[in-house]
């Protein structure tokens, strides 16, 4: 969600903030500011993009080679430049940038009150900054350390102070910070992809743990102020990454990069002499693996989705009863879990706070724990047992599309593991494998439904409200498709299980309410065809997605995007692709912001 980058070092901070701080636009916000140091805080803030606060500075630069910058996705207080961070301490001696939810604000600041302190905002943060004010004597560190204990809830923080040139603190607990690095420099973020390009090396922070960032020295401290050696990890950054290339938005991109991104979920871990998959970070041997008797997915917005999908996936190969769960839900209530069940949290970012949340609890009562994410040295994946990495690469895009198709190609992989440990015979293990080779081409040719869906969006994009209907493998399928509708077009849409919609949903069916049916072949086809046929009865628009050399449905529907015939249980890979383009289409026609929808954030946070 919000996003921190501090500086301090020998080269001016303003432009080096500014273009970290860019970088991370992509977690979602709605204001931002900048302070450097230079004899005392220099300070400037802006409603809206990161592009107001530019303008905001234009001619008139902030002085200073260190500094913190931030922007703020609000949950104290209204989008208002006086709540947007920085804030400052009354006397002017503490800036501080923060993350997360203080859960005691409140108190904490009927307490400074009075005790005299005037307050400026309406966010928890400002609490933190009077905080460490009032330990302040000659040793910033020492004042935030004696500051912490006070705080009640999740907070990632950068103070710095002109008391203390050339100084940044940081700390975290329950909202990630990464150390940045350099020669002569060093950086602190919220998140890696703000140092590409700047850094050397990241430490990322574990939680009750300080920092102590000068031009020339790094120090990683305990809650007592011990020094720890923290691993060092290579920054794994390209250019290319936050390059567009010929693209107009990150989401297109993003979606054109699906083919690759499922030969790289692939590569290395196909075992075709065994017929099977392997993963290097599970930290299971195959006894361990065999023994367990279920397992429970835990994951919110489109990873649960996934999650769904994995359901059927393991079912089907592993034979193995799975449960899936909204992570924030599962973090509150108390379900009978016995020792051979594995919790797995799959999470784009690794850092979703619900995610996070379950996978802790689950460890507090000894489950064992598998962690699926896309971005290596994140919370979770540094917190369970084993971790499967989806190198998806960067995903930019707020609405999540190449990190999905990743997670559902990793979790058939998983399948097929437990599988061919279990129930799933040589044969069938070697058939998936052969028929997972052939995904990325499936997906090109996937592809080539774009203007054919342009074409659809430009009958539907006056919509006020949309369904989508599938069965089987394409129910999850119907359920993202109608989040990434609403996500980045602001158009209300329902997925529903397709035999289901007679059940309530048809009472929304007039000639203005388009209804989406996936319905390429399987084993629910002739089904699937009822219920389209019910809705046309009705006078409802159809637009179908079905199999290139379906010309039933073609006959029925008022719209059709082909897709290749694959294997049922790959059909969500390829059936993703015209949903994502379907709703990247309509939010262009209806000039919405689709890489930054409003409201939302890539990365979940806070609760």
């Amino acid at each position: 969600m919000c996003g921190i980058v501090g500086y301090t070092g020998r080269r001016d901070a303003q432009p080096i903030l500014l273009e970290g701080i860019a970088r991370l636009e992509y977690r979602g916000y709605d204001s931002a500011g900048l302070a450097t140091v230079n004899g005392k805080l220099y300070v400037r803030k802006a409603v809206g993009r990161i592009a107001e606060l530019r303008s905001a500075l234009n001619g008139q630069p902030l002085a200073g080679t260190s500094g913190i910058c931030h922007t703020r996705w609000a949950t104290h207080g209204n989008v208002t430049e006086a709540n947007a961070h920085p804030h400052l301490s009354a006397d002017g001696a503490i800036a501080v940038v923060h993350n997360g939810v203080i859960e005691n604000y409140d108190a904490l600041k009927r307490q400074l009150q009075a005790q005299g302190v005037n307050f400026n905002s309406q966010t928890d943060t400002e609490v933190i900054a009077h905080l460490i004010a009032s330990f302040l004597k000659d040793d910033l560190v020492e004042a935030v350390r004696q500051a912490l204990p006070s705080l009640k809830g999740t907070y990632g923080l950068a103070v710095v102070s002109p008391r203390f040139p050339n100084l940044i603190v940081g700390a975290r607990l329950g909202s990630p910070l990464v150390v940045g690095l350099g020669e002569g420099e060093n950086f602190l973020a919220s998140d890696s992809s703000a140092l590409g390009g700047y850094a050397k090396s990241v430490i990322y922070l574990e939680d009750n743990q300080m920092c102590v960032l000068t031009p020339e020295r790094c120090e990683v401290l305990d809650a007592d102020r011990t020094r720890l050696d923290a691993e060092i990890h290579a920054l794994d950054w390209a250019p290319a990454d936050n390059d567009l290339g010929a693209f107009a938005h990150y989401m297109l991109k993003e979606i054109y990069e699906q083919p690759e991104v499922i030969g790289r979920a692939l590569a290395g871990r196909l075992d075709v002499a065994e017929a099977t998959a392997h993963f290097e970070g599970l930290n299971l041997d195959a006894n361990q693996l065999r023994q367990v008797d279920r397992l429970i997915m835990t994951a919110c917005g489109t990873s649960y989705h996934a999650a769904l999908i994995g359901e059927h996936l393991f079912e089907q190969f592993a034979r193995m009863p799975v449960e899936v769960e909204y992570a924030s839900e599962f973090r509150y209530r108390n379900p009978p879990l016995d020792k051979n069940t594995i919790v797995v949290g799959i999470t784009q970012s690794g850092e979703t706070a619900d995610t996070l949340a379950a996978i802790r609890e689950s460890k507090r009562k000894g489950q064992r724990t598998i962690g699926i994410c896309n971005v290596a040295g994140s919370s979770i994946a540094r917190e369970v047992d084993g971790d499967v990495y989806l190198h998806a690469g960067p995903e930019i895009g707020v609405a999540s599309t190449k990190a999905f198709t990743a997670q559902l190609t990793v979790l058939t992989l998983l399948a097929v593991h437990f599988g061919r440990m279990r129930h799933l015979s040589y044969q069938a293990g070697a058939r998936i494998l052969d028929e997972l080779q052939a995904m990325p081409d499936a997906v090109r040719e996937t592809l080539k439904c774009h203007d054919q869906v342009a074409r659809i969006a430009q009958k539907y994009h006056h919509a006020s409200t949309m369904l989508y209907l599938g069965r089987q493998y394409l129910y999850p399928l119907a359920l993202e498709g109608a989040l990434k509708l609403k996500e980045i077009s602001y158009i209300h849409a329902e997925g529903y299980p397709a035999a289901e919609m007679k059940h309530g949903p048809i009472a929304l069916v007039d000639e203005n309410t388009p209804s989406v049916f996936l319905v390429p072949h399987g084993s629910v086809y002739d089904k699937v065809m009822s219920n389209l046929e019910e809705i046309k009865a009705r006078g409802g628009p159809i637009i179908a997605i079905a199999c290139a050399e379906d010309k039933h449905v073609e006959a029925k529907a008022d719209d059709i995007i082909h897709v290749p015939s694959v294997p049922e249980y790959l059909q969500p890979l390829v059936t993703a692709i015209p949903l994502q383009l379907l709703a990247y289409h309509i939010a262009l026609l209806r000039g919405c912001d689709i890489d930054k929808p409003r409201n939302l954030a890539k990365s979940v946070t806070v609760e």
